[in-house]
């Protein structure tokens, strides 16, 4: 038997369903890695699928093809504007309208619909995918993230989150094209803008395919109100999109997340539109020069805005100090739980503002709408507030000895990554590999790092058999 014949019968390399066994091989173990994560760290499934979907589209955008002129776009670049699309930020740090070939610029609009699905929806998707089931630590995970009611919901759930956004999304590009088309754009044009508005706006991105973003429509209500409208939703989350649905404005059906995510969002929503409008009702730089009725819309257009949807009409830079402090306010409180938006989100306030209001009264019990708060919730609030504290002040610390830059800038920036926001004072680009760095690791961290801890921490309850004596230090 000579060498060359002892070679072709190899079962590696003759038998003609070794391949296909190879495949089968690796998929199973896929399967069962991503499954034994699934079970063990949900967590750490939620992260990695963030991850490796991130990197995928810094890939893409890395590609000679991606760029309007042929050419590879730098890896911090590639990178930072993948982490911005995937975690519905909207930060750049090049023009998304002039860097990005229309290959590039739908890469960055599906990064945009996949990451607004959320990291343990993206987490719970994958292990659907691979290994077929979610495992009773999965489905735990996905069940405390969509507030379902059973296990057995879940499933169902992700399914309706994803025909959810498209349904939506659709409507608002329905909404837009026909006025792309009455100011002068081609079908073409008009289309894609459409779409690229409206997936951009539900999932609280804030990127415009337009050069001079959506400043030249600053007065055109057909424009801006279904931005609103898609933003307004977009921030809500899933779960209370999909209460909504089921039970329409019926107060007493609602869950209570529901209805403190509502009620707070709307409390935030006014007293943002006031205040920012009065702070800058005689800025002749921003809205001084206006009509009333077009102080009012630019007013009510930056306070959905500033709470995730990254939408501007005005120069961030041209701003009051105050309306900076306003926004930066605004922005780190973020949207709903579970939804496209960013921040410490809602709930989590409210829930801080009912234990103070409780221990003003001398109350043991937070009580609100005949239910009582956990005190295991509270603990996940403060946790979540301390977090996103210092991970805001650690990237300002970094950013102000890489950029040299001003307080008040460096702080809006870092707040409008870590809060996935995308208002800019056009820091962004103006700063070094280094501190592209810094802000990407902060848009991720924001987006997935306390959902997550959320996430994590309400399930980590666990049963004690005894308990150290009681002392009770002096706080205050």
């Amino acid at each position: 038997m000579t060498q060359s014949q002892s070679r072709s019968k190899s079962p590696a390399s003759w038998h003609p369903g070794a391949p296909e066994r190879e495949g089968l091989w690796i998929f199973t173990r896929l399967r069962d890695f991503i499954d034994n994560i699934a079970n063990t760290s949900p967590a750490r499934l939620a992260l990695s699928a963030f991850g490796i979907v991130i990197l995928v589209f810094t890939g893409l955008l890395s590609l000679p093809v991606s760029s309007a002129t042929g050419e590879s776009t730098p890896l911090y670049q590639s990178l930072f504007t993948a982490v911005s699309a995937v975690c519905v930020t909207g930060l750049t740090v090049v023009s998304t309208a002039v860097h990005w070939s229309f290959f590039g610029q739908l890469v960055i609009l599906i990064g945009i619909f996949v990451g607004g699905l959320g990291t343990l929806t993206l987490a719970s998707l994958l292990a659907l995918m691979v290994s077929k089931k979610l495992g009773v630590r999965g489905k735990l995970i996905a069940q405390e993230a969509m507030n379902a009611g059973r296990l057995g919901e879940v499933g169902t759930l992700l399914r309706i989150v994803i025909v959810t956004s498209v349904v939506i999304e659709a409507a608002l590009a329905l909404a837009l094209i026909p006025r792309f088309l009455m100011l002068g754009e081609s079908f073409g044009q008009s289309v894609w803008h459409g779409v690229f508005y409206s997936i951009s706006s539900f999932n609280n991105a804030g990127f415009t395919p337009h050069s001079d973003g959506i400043v030249p429509y600053e007065t055109d209500l057909w424009i801006l109100v279904p931005l609103m409208l898609g933003v307004f939703l977009g921030s809500l989350g899933f779960p209370v999109v999909m209460v909504l649905q089921q039970n329409g404005f019926n107060w007493k059906k609602w869950n209570l997340h529901t209805k403190l995510t509502i009620q707070v969002s709307l409390v935030l929503l006014v007293s943002g539109t006031v205040l920012w409008g009065l702070m800058e009702w005689n800025n002749l730089l921003t809205i001084g020069g206006m009509t009333v009725g077009d102080k009012v819309t630019h007013s009510l257009f930056a306070s959905v805005m500033t709470r995730s949807g990254g939408f501007n009409l005005v120069d961030q830079n041209a701003m009051d100090s105050t309306t900076m402090l306003l926004t930066d306010a605004l922005m780190f409180a973020g949207g709903g739980s579970a939804s496209t938006a960013g921040g410490i989100k809602v709930t989590t306030i409210a829930v801080m503002f009912l234990a103070i209001a409780a221990e003003a009264r001398g109350d043991s019990d937070v009580k609100v709408y005949g239910r009582t708060i956990p005190e295991g919730t509270m603990r996940v609030a403060i946790s979540v507030i301390v977090a996103g504290a210092t991970l805001v002040a650690v990237s300002a610390m970094l950013l102000l000895h890489i950029s040299g830059a001003s307080l008040d800038r460096v702080l809006f920036e870092t707040i409008s990554a870590f809060a996935t926001v995308g208002l800019s004072t056009n820091l962004s680009a103006e700063l070094p590999p280094s501190g592209v760095y810094v802000l990407a690791a902060l848009m991720f961290a924001g987006r997935v790092g306390t959902v997550t801890l959320a996430a994590a921490l309400a399930l980590r309850q666990r049963s004690q058999l005894y308990h150290y004596p009681e002392e009770r230090p002096i706080i205050g």
